[in-house]
């Protein structure tokens, strides 16, 4: 049956909107029909070559839909089932799977270089991150599904599989914010607003949003945001003035660049904690003297699709959503459609908006 998909035919080549054939699910396999796909920067970053892919393939990782067909073996899902997809799903075996930590499984991404479609000319695609979002069907193992949390639209739901399981993650797994303690986000994109929201969820005093758009200032403080800071040269020192001259307990950087991630750690306080999320280029060097290290006592560290437990902490923000304390709908700046992608990836360079939503 043939589909419309965004593809990307090569790296740094255009994506074509055109129609592609997906086969019947074999076994393991469950065919969706997507109701919403997220554009987030790490599709942008799979199209301009920062991360591998193999290619051709169809991007897009962030979605929610509904089960069309299942194939031979799989438990637990059905036709007419409402299904979050999971990008990166846990193996169970794998050394960081035994301690625990499945955001750093392995063989997380190993369906990536499958072939799961074809054009209709019989060129072979692959499914972007295992789950081919950016179309209006995919076929996916069964282990990149999630049940759709009761009461929670299917189209908001897409938000879900990125952008807030990465966001809130960073702020409760990675960084353990702590009720009262100050908080500073660097970039209101997608993330940043979901990093937002759960900063206010943790109990944070103080949660200054930076950005270089002075535009985003309504949409950070509607999420949580107290104060907001257009970025500069001087944006450590202004966030150390907003706190006493001490800088935050946390800092959450969520663009992916050398001179925002060493800004981030600058606004933190001595024994402050700066956590990563932005994804850079290799080109994106950032350099510390040993003396400011022992001096400044603070953590610097990675963090990984929040550093989530997808089956773990669905429920938990399912719970936050229904309780009106999370709001999904507020992280979509743009509803678009697979055409209106490229702009979408256009606005992101430029600093644009939140959230897109590819609305089918």
């Amino acid at each position: 049956m043939a589909v419309r998909a965004a593809v990307l035919p090569a790296i740094g080549a255009p994506l074509d909107v055109t129609r592609i054939e997906l086969p019947a699910p074999g076994p393991g396999r469950v065919r969706v029909r997507l109701a919403a796909a997220g554009v987030c920067h790490s599709d942008l970053s799979l199209a301009n070559g920062t991360l591998k892919v193999p290619v051709p393939a169809v991007l897009g990782h962030e979605g929610a839909g509904t089960v069309v067909a299942v194939g031979e073996g799989v438990t637990g899902f059905a036709p007419g089932d409402g299904v979050v997809l999971n990008w990166a799903p846990s193996c169970g075996r794998c050394h960081a799977c035994g301690l625990g930590e499945v955001w750093l499984c392995a063989n997380a991404l190993s369906g990536a270089a499958d072939v799961y479609a074809r054009t209709v000319d019989g060129t072979d695609l692959h499914p972007g991150l295992n789950v081919a979002a950016f179309a209006e069907e995919t076929v996916v193992p069964v282990s990149c599904l999630l049940p759709l949390p009761e009461g929670i639209p299917l189209t908001d739901a897409a938000l879900l599989g990125c952008a807030v399981l990465t966001g809130y993650g960073a702020v409760h797994h990675s960084a353990r914010v702590r009720e009262g303690e100050t908080v500073a986000v660097f970039g209101v994109g997608g993330v940043g607003l979901a990093a937002l929201q759960a900063a206010r969820i943790a109990g944070a005093s103080k949660i200054v949003a930076v950005d270089v758009s002075p535009e985003k200032e309504e949409l950070a403080r509607a999420a949580g945001a107290t104060d907001y800071l257009v970025a500069s040269s001087d944006t450590a020192r202004e966030i150390r003035a907003l706190t006493g001259k001490q800088g935050v307990d946390v800092a959450v950087e969520c663009v992916g660049r050398a001179v925002t991630i060493r800004t981030a750690w600058e606004s933190t306080r001595r024994g402050g904690r700066t956590t990563v999320v932005g994804i850079g280029g290799t080109d994106q060097q950032v350099t510390f003297n040993a003396l400011e290290l022992f001096h400044w006592g603070r953590t610097l560290s990675g963090c990984v699709y929040g550093n989530s437990d997808p089956a773990a902490d669905l429920p938990v923000l399912a719970t936050h959503i229904r309780e009106g304390r999370l709001d999904l709908a507020s992280l979509v700046t743009e509803r678009i459609t697979l055409d209106d992608i490229p702009t979408a990836f256009d606005h992101m360079l430029a600093g644009k908006g939140g959230r897109a939503l590819v609305v089918f």
